[in-house]
């Protein structure tokens, strides 16, 4: 990916990787999944519309064995959670602190929720009975493995018939398997790679992810925790529930990447208006979308985090450990994009056209450019932004004490009378002609010894105001001691001397 950010800060940037991050995929059962396919199976069957409830209670009875024989064979127990405070990602966590990470059943959470069901309904005026949509509650299971290949993993599946399901897994966890099997050396904190010894290699294997692979997956899992497929003779329809594709800018210090993510974040909630968002996400202003969208700032114990939303979809900007400058787009309804691609008519014929994205988990592979697309346009608005970081830098390099040779060096005040004083002497014109000798300056510091003058010469050469002349004893102001002293100068006399005296 090419960007102005990038050029700006191409050498201070170790890497960057676009990679799919957080994947939540339902599996539903094509028939059974609509009321007018469960009645339909119901009839084939010759059983009862009212008889709906006593045909799920034994399927409802085998996932609950199932699960306890699952359980068993990997010497886990199932935990059930009462509380929704409880967060079932911090009790997978100490759990894997315990085990370890090896592949297989991590461990069994069990809960209630709510679930789609139906109900018997009798139309006395047509006088037909079938099943009609409706919401209930009823007990779900948390299987957690750790795959070989996608990391950890979880598949939800509930008790109660038409059993849809809910798989989750991580783009960023397989990818680190994928490099640990090709020898790519790298370092990973939660899902943000800081360290990858080969960049290019690893956008390479990020770009391999097949959905023929995934879908093998899905099958095992749904085959081992919901076993009820026979019942019903079909297998699962997976399709894109929630998908999160992310481009990281791995900066090679926390230095450099935080003043520049604070000045970012600054601009970025200050100017991006409504027809930005529909830019970044590839759409045409209109006034019904305008409405929809809107910008948020949410500070977080990780950090700052600026959200772009437009609906069921986002862009969003965050740090990950001051090292990794995220971009982030996040779609909850994939049929949002339109791409072109063969569309099937119902006479039977097919023609390329603009088409909304399908939800099958096929289109992952056009998702990515679709997505990807969506990031790059926020960098390129992000790159047009100003920039003060560099400036922030400079003043912690003037202002910090640093260690040379053993010796502690302070940093400048710029508004202790005697070094304000001695800074604006540097600044006279004479002195930007043929230089400053320490005589120079005695007249302009009475108070100072020739001493300290000597000292406080050596502490401007340390922290770069001043630059000593090659075999002389003269010294001249640097490019940043012109601006700082200039700086100073004008934010005492012009701004604080005539508030404090208001």
């Amino acid at each position: 990916m090419n960007a102005p950010l990038l050029e700006r800060y191409g050498d201070r940037i170790a890497g960057v990787l676009t990679c799919y991050d957080r994947m939540v995929i339902t599996g539903t059962l094509p028939g059974p999944c609509y009321a007018a396919g469960m009645t339909s199976f119901l009839n084939a069957r010759q059983i009862r519309i009212f008889d709906y409830p006593r045909f799920a209670e034994p399927l409802r009875d085998t996932i609950r064995a199932n699960a306890e024989q699952l359980a068993e064979a990997a010497s886990v127990k199932i935990e059930y959670l009462a509380k929704a405070h409880i967060r079932k990602e911090d009790v997978i966590a100490g759990v894997i602190k315990t085990r370890g990470d090896h592949p297989g059943l991590v461990h069994v959470i069990s809960v209630m929720e709510a679930c789609s069901t139906y109900k018997a309904w009798h139309d006395k005026r047509t006088h037909q009975t079938s099943l009609r949509p409706t919401t209930g509650k009823c007990l779900h299971y948390y299987f957690y493995f750790i795959d070989a290949e996608l990391g950890l993993v979880y598949l939800r599946v509930p008790t109660w018939c038409p059993f849809r399901l809910q798989f989750y897994c991580n783009g960023h966890r397989w990818l680190a398997r994928q490099l640990t099997a090709a020898g790519v050396g790298y370092t990973l904190a939660d899902n943000a790679f800081i360290r990858i010894d080969d960049w290019d290699r690893a956008q390479q294997l990020a770009d391999r992810l097949s959905p023929d692979v995934l879908h093998r997956i899905l099958d095992r899992y749904a085959q081992a925790c919901c076993p009820v497929l026979d019942v019903f003779a079909q297998r699962y329809h997976w399709s894109l529930m929630q998908i999160e594709c992310s481009t990281d800018l791995a900066f090679r210090s926390d230095a450099i990447m935080k003043p520049l993510y604070a000045a970012l974040s600054r601009e970025a909630i200050l100017s991006v208006k409504a027809e930005q968002v529909m830019h970044f996400l590839g759409k045409k202003m209109t006034p019904q979308l305008a409405q929809e969208v809107d910008s948020r700032l949410s500070t977080r114990i990780e950090g700052i985090c600026i959200k772009h939303r437009m609906g069921k979809n986002s862009v969003k900007m965050y740090d990950k450990f001051g090292r990794v400058l995220r971009i982030e787009t996040t779609t909850n309804d994939v049929s949002f994009f339109k791409h072109h691609r063969q569309v099937e008519h119902r006479d039977g014929q097919a023609t390329r056209e603009l088409a909304t994205v399908k939800k099958s988990i096929y289109s992952l592979i056009d998702l990515r450019e679709i997505l990807l697309g969506c990031n790059r346009r926020y960098l390129e608005y992000l790159s047009a932004l100003d920039d003060f970081s560099a400036g922030s830098r400079r003043l912690d390099k003037l202002t910090a004490a640093k260690t040379v040779d053993g010796h502690r060096v302070k940093g400048f005040n710029f508004f202790d009378k005697t070094e304000h004083t001695l800074l604006c002497s540097l600044q006279r014109p004479q002195f930007n002609i043929s230089g400053v000798r320490r005589a120079d300056l005695k007249p302009f510091l009475p108070n100072l010894s020739v001493a300290s003058i000597t000292r406080y010469l050596k502490r401007l050469r340390v922290l770069g105001l001043i630059k000593k002349i090659a075999h002389a004893y003269r010294y001249y102001l640097t490019r940043l001691g012109r601006n700082a002293i200039a700086a100073a100068c004008h934010l005492t006399e012009q701004i604080i001397v005539p508030a404090l005296a208001a």
